[in-house]
């Protein structure tokens, strides 16, 4: 690094926090800006998992065969609000050509450089933070009621096993021996290896803003009112009754990120999944690690709180209220999952995933302007992508070369 710099970053969840520690442990005077607490927004409510095997892209024509269906369904992984479909419908149709025409292949690897070797990752950050109890060594287990279901699944699963990741075939007998609280029409499954996930996903963000802190970084609870862009293109952020000037700036806002883009200098496509938890704190079933219901693109979750049960997608933007039918949904596909399941004491939640068209984050410099770096988009590997996302910013923001292409991430890229 040639020269250490006066460095904002905005978004204190599990990437902006990452990016704030890697640049202040590269010497920057880095001052981290939430309007909430580190780990209070989407990172919070995540499902937990360190997806190491989460790379393939969400776009393509077998998952579009099944998106009627799922629509029709009112207790489907999907749904949309109608009323935001106007605003929505220039993203679908961005959504729906990246399915069809974008490099499978091209994207998978982009994703795989920032999901894997996340777990080896985020062990040696929680020692560091002083809380390894945080992260766990786990399988990753799918598992399907329909012999069909299964099936389908294995042109994705060989996808997976192509670039590396160790999947297993599990009958009935093998599934149940592990994981004995499932339902028992569940028959197949498979077992993806060497993954992990965290037992506290808000508490394991604070930590590492903790990290931050005790080695010399600021964190302000703050709203960025407004940018200012100087005569000599260096950014001065507006907060209430405060301005901070900057040598460079990340912006890493998740699904609160486009305003500030924009004035920024890219008008990118970013929308929002609204995502739901339960939390059962007393669950009366135990669980060895985290379960997906493969038919039903539904996860849950062993935590310290309890079991969560997480996956389903509403689209309808940031300000509209929660869907109580969407909660009662996943209840109901809970209990379904797990009959012993008991939800008395349980909490909800709804947060927000960002998310573009084609699966891939906007990680890389401004188009248009110098100092100004973006890490956003994650969409469903925010809390998986943060280590190497910030590892990737700290290269960009010190002029240091990286082995890692970052073209796949670039804002103009749509």
């Amino acid at each position: 690094m040639s020269e250490a710099k006066r460095v904002a970053v905005i978004g204190a969840g599990a990437v902006g926090v990452c990016c704030a520690l890697s640049l202040r442990r590269d010497g920057h005077e880095v001052t981290l800006i939430d309007r909430l607490q580190p780990g209070e927004g989407c990172s919070f409510g995540n499902a937990g998992l360190l997806a190491r095997s989460s790379f393939m892209p969400l776009a393509g024509p077998s998952a579009f065969l099944k998106v009627p269906g799922w629509l029709m369904d009112p207790e489907g992984p999907l749904s949309i609000r109608w009323s935001y479909l106007p605003k929505l419908a220039p993203w679908l149709i961005r959504y729906v050509h990246a399915g069809y025409f974008q490099d499978v292949d091209h994207t998978a690897r982009a994703l795989q450089v920032l999901c894997d070797p996340i777990v080896e990752l985020f062990k040696k950050l929680a020692e560091e933070a002083g809380r390894p109890e945080l992260v766990r060594d786990s399988d990753y287990i799918w598992a399907y009621r329909t012999e069909k279901g299964f099936r389908d699944a294995r042109s994705d699963v060989e996808a997976r096993r192509k670039m590396g990741v160790d999947i297993t075939e599990l009958d009935a007998g093998q599934l149940h021996e592990r994981e004995p609280a499932l339902a028992a029409d569940f028959q197949w499954g498979y077992r993806y290896k060497d993954h992990g996930f965290t037992v506290d996903p808000g508490n394991l963000v604070k930590a590492l803003a903790e990290l931050f802190r005790r080695e010399g970084g600021q964190f302000k609870v703050a709203e960025v009112r407004d940018v200012e862009i100087g005569a000599d293109d260096r950014v001065t952020l507006i907060l209430e009754g405060e301005r901070i000037a900057t040598d460079a700036l990340v912006l890493a806002a998740g699904a609160h990120s486009r305003e500030l883009a924009r004035k920024l200098g890219a008008d990118v496509p970013l929308e929002t999944e609204r995502g739901y938890h339960i939390v059962c704190p007393r669950p009366g079933v135990e669980l060895a690690g985290p379960v997906m219901n493969g038919e039903g693109k539904f996860l849950v979750t062993p935590m310290a709180m309890g079991l969560r049960f997480a996956g389903t997608v509403e689209l309808g933007g940031l300000a509209a209220p929660p869907t109580p039918r969407r909660i009662e949904a996943i209840t109901k596909k809970a209990k379904d999952m797990m009959p012993g399941l008991v939800t008395e004491g349980m909490t909800t939640w709804l947060g927000f995933r960002p998310s573009l068209p084609d699966s891939l984050p906007i990680i890389g410099p401004s188009p248009k302007r110098a100092g100004v770096f973006f890490a956003f988009g994650h969409q469903h590997v925010g809390l998986t992508a943060g280590p190497r996302t910030g590892g990737l910013i700290a290269d960009l923001v010190a002029g240091r070369a990286s082995n890692v292409d970052i073209a796949p991430y670039r804002a103009d890229r749509f």
